[in-house]
């Protein structure tokens, strides 16, 4: 997926910023820089997470009339879902609007995973004295597995809030909800930085998220639907 250009140009960036951060973190610094590095990417695609957030307003203003379609053509729902696809079209936006954006974070995440799984000069630095090329199934039952358990802790505890909300939203299926605890599971399997990236994106999103809800469900009370 990414090949050496990209590769190296994800070092030199995180180098740098580490290098700025060493007078304030001393070894810290390259696990400061990957949290900076993730803000950097959530920023970017602040834009896709409105775009997500909109659709999640949309549909849910649609949902009594989705509701009425899937119940009217039950018995054909071929003709359910063209009807539903005009619904959402009318209302400029799709029944799948939002995936989209909810995967663009993922190559970042294999980004920090193939940096933090040969490079030696990163390999070197620590968080907490937690090298960042540990994985936490490597390390539980070692010297540094207050430091892994701290960051599957935190991870967990995002998680939760995440499913909170997602059980609190109406017809939300199961999968939606239990979702978010897939970050624990994939903190598993990868080096302590990619950790500690999923933890800096999945805080942003639970703390992006209903401002951008917000905003949206302004912008959507103002527009007519359709134009």
């Amino acid at each position: 997926m990414f090949g050496i250009p990209v590769l190296g140009i994800a070092h030199d960036f995180l180098l740098t910023l580490a290098d700025a951060l060493a007078p304030l973190l001393g070894t810290g610094s390259v696990a400061g820089a990957v949290v900076l590095f993730t803000a950097c990417v959530r920023l970017a695609i602040v834009p896709l997470g409105y775009a997500q957030a909109r659709a999640e307003v949309v549909r849910a203003r649609l949902a009594p009339q989705a509701r009425r379609i899937q119940d009217k053509h039950k018995k054909d729902p071929q003709r359910a879902a063209r009807e539903l696809s005009a619904l959402y079209k009318q209302a400029g936006t799709s029944m799948f609007a939002g995936i989209l954006p909810a995967l663009a974070g993922m190559p970042f995440l294999f980004l920090t995973y193939r940096l933090f799984s040969g490079d030696r000069t990163l390999l070197a630095n620590t968080l907490f004295g937690a090298p960042l090329g540990l994985h936490p199934l490597d390390g539980l039952a070692g010297p540094h597995a207050l430091v892994l358990v701290g960051l599957l802790a935190s991870l967990a505890a995002v998680a939760f809030v995440q499913y909170r909300k997602a059980a609190a939203t109406p017809d939300a299926p199961a999968l939606v909800r239990w979702l978010p605890f897939g970050t624990v599971v994939t903190a598993l399997f990868v080096p302590l930085a990619a950790g500690v990236y999923l933890l800096t994106s999945t805080a942003w999103t639970t703390a992006e998220r209903p401002l951008l809800r917000r905003l949206a469900g302004s912008r959507d009370g103002r527009v007519v639907p359709g134009h």
